[in-house]
């Protein structure tokens, strides 16, 4: 014998029970009254609910239908329970059968003051988080002179190219753009550095960009680099395969498509 499934079959049959009894209740406590409109008969549509089978309008047959057995007076919904209009004295509906009904003015109210609290809540959430974000860090452009010898360096890993270094020391710089450009092509796989797209128009600078771009990323340990001979390797470090720790989005830096841009790093 499975117990649990005889458990499961008598609830649903109960279930069954109770919706033909709550419609054969609903069915002996509308059978005398009609449509006060066309005199059509009624039919529960939901509690404290009627509809006229005939023009189809909908009302309360509580409000509609029953007096205060007291006094007499009118009955109204109120929140959720109803009460005479002349005496105040609570009233039980004959047309509820186990369910309690609420007045729909009240519960839009309430559904409205609880959508503005979770509104003002949420905006509360909104400014403490505004307001714990801590200041920008200012950050100088970068400097080659502070690092002996590093100028020499990088001409040695330029020479080949056409051009000359026209050094200065306010470079002009923008090492997150550099940064998320050499991220939006870097792969897993080792790859040289002059394969990378350059961003600005004179090659020779936007290769010792690029190098330097690239010695901040191994810093940070989003990127692996080697040296095999003048050609510097880099590729993406086995922990940050996502690229973490990178300002913005990994995709192309602006105004470039290809493989050769036509803007100047600013």
């Amino acid at each position: 014998m499975n117990i649990i499934e005889l458990a499961f079959g008598m609830a649903k049959a109960v279930e069954v029970f109770i919706e033909k009894a709550r419609q054969f209740y609903y069915s002996v406590m509308l059978w005398e009254y009609h449509c006060p409109d066309c005199l059509g008969s009624l039919t529960m549509v939901h509690e404290s609910r009627c509809r006229c089978n005939n023009c189809k309008i909908e009302f309360d047959p509580t409000e509609k239908f029953q007096q205060c057995t007291a006094c007499g007076g009118k009955i109204k919904l109120r929140i959720r329970r109803y009460q005479c209009l002349r005496c105040g004295q609570d009233v039980q509906s004959r047309f509820l059968f186990d369910a309690l009904t609420f007045d729909p003015d009240y519960s839009k109210a309430k559904m409205a003051e609880s959508r503005q609290r979770k509104q003002e809540q949420r905006e509360r959430v909104r400014q403490l988080l505004a307001e714990s974000r801590s200041a920008s860090l200012p950050l100088e452009a970068a400097d080659l002179n502070s690092v002996p010898g590093l100028v020499e360096a990088l001409n040695s890993l330029t020479t080949g190219l056409a051009t000359e270094l026209a050094y200065e020391v306010k470079s002009g710089l923008d090492l997150n753009r550099y940064e998320r450009h050499i991220m939006a092509h870097i792969q897993d796989f080792p790859l040289g550095l002059r394969e990378i797209p350059p961003l600005s128009e004179d090659l020779r600078k936007d290769l010792i960009w690029r190098f330097i771009a690239v010695i901040f990323l191994a810093h940070a340990s989003i990127l692996n680099i080697q040296q095999e001979g003048q050609e510097i390797l880099v590729k993406k470090h086995e922990a940050n395969r996502e690229g973490q720790g990178i300002s913005g989005e990994f995709e192309e830096a602006d105004g470039i498509e290809g493989s050769m841009g036509g803007v100047e790093a600013g």
